[in-house]
């Protein structure tokens, strides 16, 4: 297993390496880089020159890394531009920038951001908390709920709990995650009803001044009204996941087997079924986790005005702060390669008859 795990570590390298280029380059060709909008505020022109600096860009084939080579930049001393361009990075050729970014990589040093001058990876810490909150208890109320729904689903197969809770199942797939949100807002946040929660940021103001118990109370109470809305959006694929994966294993011979010999219904799906239809439930979890840690939760963040990482990458690339942009692209094709391989190890833990390096083999 050890030869398997440093194989799939060592495939990380090229695979890193691949993203890094596939986007570098797209970067390359995207209109209204950094220096076109701090030419745009130096004239004092706002938001709508930006919109129109982009459009200069891309009309006169501009620079999309950034060199301020547009229209937005007539007017203006060469030496102002230049000096913006070093600034900025883009008085060096494109290779050579993305050289000296993977050697920064290699060091794990991703830069500085354009917009809120701290480090890229000062800032992405700063707004873990607030995706990883997230993410990490919608996750885990989704898998404790859709888990146990799933499995009396299968049991209790063509019964009217089946067809009710399947009416329940269709809704939550078909009705987008944020509209939930705005329904909970609606009728529990100062909407046209009830008043019960707040509707900005992770934590009140007086957290600091709280007890501990105040403090978790009040964690939970920002908290309940966005992880609802990810998990009343994200139970549906897995509840009917689980329920299909074990009505396949209750049908095999071996579960016949099982009840052959005397053994209870419980022993038999807790026992034997359990193991076996599991195993496609847990491939999913990475992916699910991933998915609502960085993307998924992006609208819920904006909805509710939490300033997490889903938030960060957006505005990144609105703002075109390729340091952000490419720190957390970085940071999240890692953690999501590294959740991959904790998958494939969790196979292993939950059924030791399968043997990655024997199939590779």
């Amino acid at each position: 297993m050890r030869a398997y795990v440093l194989r799939r570590l060592l495939l990380m390298v090229p695979t890193l390496l691949g993203i890094l280029v596939v986007n570098f380059v797209i970067v390359q060709f995207a209109p209204g880089g950094p220096i076109d909008q701090v030419i745009s505020e130096i004239k004092g022109t706002g938001a709508a020159a930006t919109a129109q600096v982009t459009g200069s860009a891309s009309d006169s084939g501009g620079d999309g890394g950034g060199g301020g080579d547009t229209r937005a930049s007539r007017g203006l001393p060469p030496e102002v531009i230049a000096d913006l361009k070093a600034q900025y990075g883009f008085d060096k050729p494109a290779h050579e920038r993305f050289l000296i970014m993977l050697w920064d990589y290699l060091r794990f040093d991703f830069g500085e951001s354009f917009q809120h001058n701290m480090s890229v990876l000062e800032l992405i810490v700063d707004k873990l908390p607030v995706s990883i909150s997230l993410g990490l208890w919608s996750t885990l109320i989704i898998y404790l709920v859709s888990i146990p729904l799933g499995i009396r689903k299968a049991v209790n197969d063509g019964t009217r709990f089946d067809v009710w809770t399947s009416a329940v199942v269709v809704v939550g797939n078909a009705v987008p995650a944020f509209l939930f949100a705005i329904l909970l807002i609606v009728l529990f946040a100062g909407g046209s009803f009830l008043d019960w929660f707040p509707l900005r940021g992770l934590v009140s103001d007086n957290w600091d001044q709280l007890s501990w118990p105040m403090k978790i109370a009040d964690y939970f109470w920002h908290l309940a009204l966005p992880v609802l809305s990810l998990v009343i959006g994200g139970f549906a694929g897995l509840t009917m996941l689980t329920k299909n994966s074990f009505l396949d294993e209750i049908n095999k011979q071996y579960v016949m087997t099982a009840r052959a010999k005397g053994l209870d219904e419980r022993q038999v799906l807790y026992g034997h079924v359990f193991r076996n239809a599991m195993l496609i439930v847990i491939a999913g979890f990475p992916a699910a986790l991933v998915n609502i840690l960085f993307y998924g939760s992006l609208l819920i963040e904006i909805i509710f005005s939490l300033d997490g990482l889903g938030l960060l990458g957006y505005t990144a690339v609105i703002q075109r702060d390729y340091p952000v942009v490419f720190g957390s692209l970085f940071i999240f094709s890692l953690l999501g390669m590294l959740l991959n391989l904790a998958s494939d190890l969790t196979y292993v833990l939950v059924d030791p008859r399968i043997d990655f390096e024997a199939r590779e083999g």
